[in-house]
């Protein structure tokens, strides 16, 4: 079971000072002047009010770190957590660290913690966690606490208590994710942030359009908000985006320097060998995201918006072009980042996933992991069994195969998409937050 954050916030007239909640899973705005950050205690080399941006991902993102914008300085991946005594894994999250690392990011991390009241749970859940930690030490591990809490404030608060301390005690920075209306209603943060100063990562939408940039006037205004996700649509598809208020995200790198972790873990390391490798050397099988600055392809027609930020594999080499799978456009290395090599790909593949080798078939694959053709069509997004490519990460289990994901291609519409996997307009607009259901784009992944 995975979890994706749950809040957002509705715009309110602006005669109105307080908006009242308006369902469960909903977040209380106030309407104010733009916010004047407290500066209560500064965190290692962090400097009061420097707003940077950056995004937090979950396995709705896929294996590979995001960017909303090439200016980007951090991200925020999901490891997994805890609903009651269920304890789950993201799949994504590894090479999330490492492919951010890899794209200049300081990496993060996040916990789902549907655990109420109850300490037990939450020691469960840390206990089983904390050790798998790939981000560097002093970073952020940040408690999601959004759902799930009881009606006692206060065991729900020594509950959050006992976390950021457990937190703590490993030698991170602990934040707690939450919304404004939700703390407010189930917690006493008078005595959360008595211990845990400017901890507080808030969410609040104030719209539901595609947004890059916080709208100040709906900032949410509590105490000991070191970060605001203010978006959870930097993009069509659905993309958390967030502003560091107080530098709390240069925790855990020197000089807030993604190529100087305190410490490496393996994701780490794995990163800063990607982002070392010179361009000269990719060749298939290297995953590779397209720069928010390149302009045209190698034809010399114009890259669309949609490709850029986007991350693939490279499929073939020529000279100073690479071939880029699933678009089959060819791009000149310059315009590329390097992600992963091939050689890190292929380490990366576990039991659940199968690197595609010359002269397989997906026949053959299925036969060798006890599966079915269809099966791994379906894990995969995969429409024409016959094409797949040596270097192409193929899902083969059921951890991997919860997610499934469906490409928008040119003359697509949602009508064709739902009957082609068999489910209705009203689901994929539901699931993908899609009001108009006839603005779709090439390029954009729905979850189905």
């Amino acid at each position: 079971m995975n979890k994706k954050k749950l809040f957002f916030g509705v715009v309110a007239s602006a005669a109105l000072f307080v908006s009242a909640p308006l369902a469960e899973n909903t977040i209380q705005n106030i309407l104010i002047a733009p916010p004047v950050i407290k500066k209560l205690v500064q965190t290692d080399h962090v400097k009061a009010d420097e707003r940077e941006f950056g995004t937090d991902t979950s396995k709705y993102q896929g294996p590979n770190a995001q960017k909303a914008k090439g200016s980007d300085t951090f991200s925020i991946a999901q490891i997994g957590g805890a609903v009651g005594n269920t304890l789950y894994d993201q799949w994504t999250y590894k090479s999330q660290v490492s492919t951010g690392i890899a794209m200049g990011l300081r990496m993060h991390t996040y916990i789902w913690m549907e655990t109420g009241a109850n300490q037990m749970q939450t020691a469960r859940m840390l206990n089983y966690h904390l050790p798998k930690i790939q981000t560097p030490k002093k970073s952020i591990v940040a408690l999601d606490y959004e759902q799930g809490a009881t009606d006692n404030v206060q065991a729900n608060t020594d509950n959050v208590l006992y976390g950021l301390r457990r937190v703590r005690e490993a030698g991170y920075t602990p934040l707690l994710y939450t919304g404004k209306w939700f703390a407010q209603q189930h917690l006493d943060l008078k005595r959360i942030l008595a211990e845990f100063p400017n901890c507080i990562w808030v969410a609040s939408y104030p719209t539901s359009a595609i947004n890059t940039e916080p709208l100040w006037a709906y900032f949410p205004s509590m105490d000991g908000v070191a970060m605001w996700q203010f978006s959870s649509t930097a993009r069509a598809d659905g993309l958390d985006y967030n502003v560091d208020l107080l530098g709390v995200t240069k925790n855990g790198y020197k000089h807030g320097d993604a190529e100087r972790p305190v410490t490496k873990p393996e994701a780490v390391k794995e990163g800063i060998k990607a982002d070392n490798t010179p361009k000269k050397d990719i060749s298939p099988g290297y995953t590779v995201k397209v720069n928010f600055s390149a302009k045209s392809w190698s034809n010399g027609a114009s890259i669309p918006n949609w490709v850029k930020g986007n991350s693939y594999q490279v499929l073939e080499t020529n000279g100073n072009k690479v071939l880029l799978a699933e678009i089959m456009s060819w791009i000149d290395r310059s315009n590329v980042e390097i992600l992963s090599t091939a050689k890190q790909n292929n380490a990366q593949a576990t039991a659940s996933t199968y690197v595609v080798r010359s002269g397989d078939s997906l026949s053959a694959i299925a036969v060798r992991f006890g599966t079915t053709v269809s099966a791994l069509q379906s894990a995969n997004n995969i429409r024409n069994a016959n094409l797949i490519y040596p270097g192409q990460v193929l899902r083969v289990s059921g951890q991997a195969t919860a997610q499934r994901t469906y490409t928008v291609r040119y003359g697509d519409n949602l009508s064709v998409i739902a009957s082609r996997l068999g489910t209705t307009v009203g689901h994929l607009q539901s699931v993908n937050g899609i009001r108009n259901a006839n603005l779709i784009y090439p390029g954009q992944t729905l979850r189905y």
